[in-house]
């Protein structure tokens, strides 16, 4: 009668192991999702605001029409990404065209010295570290899940259920290794 009992907790004790740890999982995908919605409100806010950059600069330096049009196709890109895949490398044409945008500003000082221009700068710096801190969160979230499929254990029970590794978020190769321009 004892082993009875003893096979009874034996096959409870890994049903309730099995069922925390497709829970673990369940989180890990809502957490990853969460954090992706995050990077999505900070993205669109983002290209919010680049039309409104885009016509005060505009104002200035109408003979720029090719950094116009580059920024206007990025943002339309950008706006019709669908995978992470496609947003990063949207994100990574917005980022090219943003700072040509910015290097012609820097051609006009009278330009530099409009308030509707400065505020803009300022919303679209706060909003790339915003960016900046969602694609941290994501990332952590995308290795927690994807460490947790591959372990053994896990992989079995990510298997069965069919749990899959996500895409991090990442930076242009080229941008993260460019280093800062400093200039007095």
């Amino acid at each position: 009668m004892k082993i009875i009992y003893i096979i009874i907790a034996i096959i409870a004790i890994i049903i309730v192991w099995f069922i925390a740890v497709y829970n673990g999982f369940v989180r890990l995908v809502n957490r990853t999702k969460e954090a992706w919605a995050d990077i999505d409100v900070q993205l669109k806010r983002r290209y919010d605001l680049i039309p409104n950059l885009v016509e005060t600069v505009k104002g200035y330096a109408a003979h720029e029409k090719g950094a116009f049009e580059a920024v206007t196709n990025a943002r339309a890109k950008a706006l019709g990404a669908q995978t992470v895949q496609e947003k990063e490398v949207a994100d990574n044409m917005v980022t090219s065209a943003l700072k040509s945008i910015f290097a012609i500003a820097e051609a006009y000082p009278q330009l530099r010295a409009v308030e509707s221009f400065t505020k803009l700068q300022d919303e679209l710096s706060d909003t790339e570290n915003k960016i900046q801190a969602a694609r941290r969160f994501y990332n952590g979230n995308v290795r927690d899940l994807n460490t947790k499929i591959e372990m053994f254990p896990y992989n079995i029970i990510a298997g069965m259920f069919g749990f899959q590794k996500q895409e991090f978020f990442e930076l242009e190769q080229s941008e993260a290794k460019e280093p800062v321009k400093v200039s007095f």
